[in-house]
């Protein structure tokens, strides 16, 4: 008996073990064939197995490539027929414009640091292998690493491995030459929206409504005319975008912040067509999506940019610690000078022996494997956080699926109930809760949003009884 003959494989799938891992390379492979549009809607894609055997890898590696497709909504597949190609929307259109946003509110000045919002667990930082590898580049400094000469942007070798970690978990595509190190990602907020708004006759900005309120501060800063859009299930709406056409468009389209909400294909190609249309930027910040609980993490938007348009933000401060101060822009092309013209003029850097530290603990694997073992966690608490508000607040508010990310959006079921003043009350039992209405520049809806990092089950119970027991005082 002989072996069937392998069908070869399709002449544009060319897999190279040295480029990361084959699942990644198949699913970034398909995608980009989508993308160009040589590969339509209802185009059939081989069965897993069939292409398995044609490229000589085990089956699941398909599965999980084309999981992720359909998960981003570029695949369909129905059980017991074929994979096809998904219909993508066609470009939006404007509508009529939207009322003019209302002054932002001032943040708390003091808020406590349980059940804060963005606070990963410090308690379960690396410190030991962290230590190592700053005591290493600590003891071992070269005279080349001490001046200013060709590195602005930061360390080559940080910036290659950043590179190399974001290519293979978040589907970035760009070269190390377009990654810049900064202290923060408001650091780049604000030297990408100066560079970008300068020769604005009309600096318009479009932010989520809801959104990240210090965002929008450090944009009216740098002299945008913020213009509101709204977040619901599928993330930032467009289609009903008011003129004139934006300069900046400010989004996180893998984890919402504050409700969660992963947007989706139709949208995220909608924003695109916008900012290819207008010259836009849009910035990309992808502050905790490495955090995913019940499916892999979608796919960056930077990744199906193919105008040069997304300017992709990451920090390592909701991975590791916000005390490390290092963050990183994965520039267009077009900003990378000016941008780090603008940070070099003003002296904004990270410390070099901190920066190849950094270096090295994701050189080295550290970093993967800590993500790997937070993700477990913080698995664990997000689910726990939202039991533990279904037992003790039924009837007051509705949780947020919690899939992901290091906060959980609550909102109340009474509309009328001033979330501001039971924040107050839960701030002075210890708990760093915020209300939802802080994350709207204009009418908002009442709710709370905690942070799911440190909350122990313990520590969560006793938060859910104390949020019963504020609204009973509120309403009682």
């Amino acid at each position: 008996m002989t072996d069937t003959p392998r069908t070869p494989p399709p002449a544009w799938l060319v897999l190279d073990p040295a480029s990361g891992p084959l699942e990644s390379q198949i699913h970034r492979a398909i995608r980009e064939r989508i993308l160009a549009g040589r590969l339509a809607a209802g185009d059939r894609l081989p069965s897993s197995r069939a292409l398995a055997r044609a490229l000589g890898v085990a089956r699941s590696t398909i599965v999980l490539a084309y999981d992720r497709l359909r998960a981003e909504g570029f695949l369909d597949a129905r059980a017991g027929s074929a994979t096809r190609v998904a219909a993508l929307p066609a470009p939006p259109r404007h509508g009529r414009p939207s009322p003019p946003p209302a002054p932002a509110p001032e943040p708390p000045d003091i808020v406590p640091d349980a059940l804060r919002p963005g606070l990963p667990d410090l308690t379960s930082f690396p410190h030991a292998v962290w230590a190592r590898c700053l005591g290493a580049r600590a003891r071992a400094g070269r005279l080349v690493d001490l001046g200013h000469g060709g590195r602005a942007a930061g360390a080559p070798e940080l910036r290659a491995t950043i590179l190399s970690h974001i290519r293979a978990t978040r589907g970035v595509v760009a070269t190390a030459g377009q990654v810049v190190i900064v202290p923060s990602i408001r650091v780049a907020v604000d030297a990408i929206a100066r560079v970008a708004l300068a020769t604005a006759a009309d600096p318009v900005a479009w932010v989520e409504e809801p959104g990240y309120i210090p965002i929008h501060t450090i944009l009216k800063e740098a002299g945008a005319r913020l213009v509101p859009l709204p977040c619901d299930a599928e993330g930032m709406d467009v289609a009903h975008a008011p003129g004139p056409s934006p300069r900046l468009i400010c989004v996180t389209p893998s984890h919402q912040y504050p409700t969660g909400a992963d947007m989706t294909l139709r949208r995220r190609l909608a924003i695109l067509a916008h900012a290819h249309a207008s010259g836009a930027v849009v910035l990309e910040d992808d502050y905790d999506s490495e955090f995913q609980y019940d499916t892999r993490p979608v796919a960056a938007l930077q990744g199906i940019d193919r105008t040069g348009s997304v300017a992709y933000l990451g920090t390592f401060s909701k991975i590791l610690a916000p005390g490390l101060r290092v963050a990183y822009a994965v520039l267009p092309p077009r900003l990378v000078a000016p941008v780090t013209d603008f940070l070099s003029g003003r002296g904004i850097a990270v410390p070099i022996h901190l920066q190849l530290a950094l270096a090295d603990f994701i050189a080295d694997g550290h970093l993967r494997a800590h993500i790997r073992r937070m993700n477990s966690l913080y698995a664990d608490r997000m689910a726990g956080a939202v039991a533990a508000l279904h037992r003790h607040c039924g009837g007051v508010l509705v949780p947020g699926p919690g899939t992901g990310g290091l906060q959980l959006a609550a909102r109340f079921i009474d509309p009328t109930l001033d979330d501001r003043a039971i924040a107050r009350r839960l701030w002075r039992q210890g708990f760093g809760v915020r209300p939802l209405s802080d994350y709207y520049l204009g009418a908002s809806r009442p709710g709370l949003l905690l942070g799911i990092a440190s909350a122990t089950p313990e520590a969560m119970d006793r938060a859910a009884r104390g949020i019963r027991a504020c609204v009973e005082e509120v309403l009682f």
